[in-house]
């Protein structure tokens, strides 16, 4: 079904069509990533010798990593050729 929905649109091989709630999805959770990101960089500066401070930069950076991670997209929210 996406090959020939993909061959109607005239996509390329290397084009896909995604539903833009789940495009909006994605770019959320790389923001969030990106803030915890920069967030600890900024507080290694402030604490680079505290455990349990280095312990909370870690979980901020899993937690915000995480929905990437275990991120599936259907098959109804994308065509590919």
């Amino acid at each position: 079904m996406a090959q020939n929905r993909a061959r109607e649109l005239e996509l390329g091989e290397g084009e896909l069509v995604i539903a833009r709630k789940e495009l909006n999805s994605l770019h959320d959770a790389l923001y969030v990533l990106a803030c915890a990101f920069d967030d600890t960089l900024r507080d290694l500066d402030d604490t680079p010798d505290d455990p349990q401070e280095l312990r909370r930069m870690l979980n901020w950076l899993l937690d915000s990593a995480r929905p990437l991670r275990d991120y599936e997209m259907s098959a109804s929210d994308v065509s590919a050729e």
